[in-house]
């Protein structure tokens, strides 16, 4: 081996959600080198932090530069998050945090979830809400309740939005929920259990996305509580988690925030939070990338590929597909 090769942090990608990530990293004086496609983006990512991304791709530049990397960020389009990754997994690289979901579809992330095994490496998926402040305090609140008892969620979608879109592709439209919605549905089955069982029905389907367009749900989890949800597509909605305990309902809507109703009451009252992170980064971002980066090595709160890859399999498909 070369001895003018450095181990460095790769951060693939030069768009919106690299420049998140590399105004974490400096934040923490993490050194890191960029590797990015397109100029444009490329000239914009320099702009916002001064650093300048190598381009040409991943394989053009560790083909070519003198660059060793074990630990590497993927924030690429939803469509190159899979191929980046195998090519990181293939030049050696053994330690990942790859954007959710991962992959396009659940056949993607199964083959990433079975190379990355065979290749003796972690990767990571980096559902950002399970970071957030909010988050946090429930879990907390969960905890001193003795646990959750019952959830329920929404993840309806503003359809006339995402079909007037140009800059989503339409297969990544037509694999929506997975692309997009399962970012709430992880954080639900995150606070109160993933699904041990469970019950889908599905009705209608739009222009875009050709599987269905109302979906309706419920089941127990692993951890015992009862849970249940709901999203049309077709109707106003937002974004929605409830979790109850013995003592309160939890409420994350929007997200980022934290409201409680206590036993015996009708008021809901916003909770105060520790959020600072939150607010000077993208949401979740700080303190994701702090659990990826310990030096202890335990990515405590992260996905690993294997278990999205049995949720996209047993869970998302069911919640999504009309098969």
């Amino acid at each position: 081996m070369s001895n003018n090769l450095t181990e460095t942090l790769l951060l693939v990608g030069a768009g919106k959600m690299a420049i998140e990530y590399a105004k974490v990293l400096q934040k923490l004086i993490i050194p890191f080198i960029v590797i990015g496609r397109g100029e444009e983006s490329a000239r914009n990512f320099t702009k916002i932090t001064g650093v300048t991304p190598l381009l040409g791709g991943v394989a053009a530049c560790l083909s070519t530069q003198q660059i060793l990397a074990r630990t590497a960020i993927v924030a690429v389009n939803v469509q190159e998050l899979a191929p980046t990754v195998s090519l990181l997994l293939d030049h050696g690289v053994k330690r990942i945090l790859v954007e959710k979901p991962a992959g396009l579809t659940a056949a993607q992330i199964n083959d990433l979830a079975q190379k990355t095994k065979e290749q003796d490496a972690e990767v990571y998926v980096a559902y950002n809400r399970r970071f957030y402040a909010s988050t946090k305090k429930a879990l907390e609140l969960i905890a001193k309740d003795g646990g959750v008892t019952s959830f329920n969620f929404e993840f309806t979608e503003w359809s006339s939005v995402i079909e007037s879109n140009k800059n989503i592709s339409d297969d990544v439209k037509e694999n929506w929920f997975l692309a997009n919605s399962s970012h709430v549905v992880d954080l639900a089955f995150f606070l109160g259990g993933k699904p041990k069982e469970l019950q889908c029905y599905k009705a209608g389907q739009l222009t875009w996305h050709s599987a269905a367009a109302v979906f309706a749900g419920a089941g127990r989890s692993e951890k015992g509580a009862l849970f249940s949800y709901q999203a049309n597509w077709q109707a106003p909605g937002r974004w929605r988690v409830e979790v109850l305990t013995r003592r309160r309902r939890i409420i994350l809507c929007p997200l980022e925030e934290l409201y409680v109703q206590n036993l015996h009451s009708l008021e809901v009252v916003q909770v105060s939070l520790e959020d600072s992170f939150d607010k000077a980064f993208k949401p979740g971002f700080y303190e994701q990338t702090i659990a990826f980066l310990a030096v202890d090595k335990i990515a405590s709160g992260l996905l690993p590929i294997g278990e999205l890859a049995d949720l996209a399999s047993r869970i998302y498909a069911k919640i999504s597909k009309n098969t």
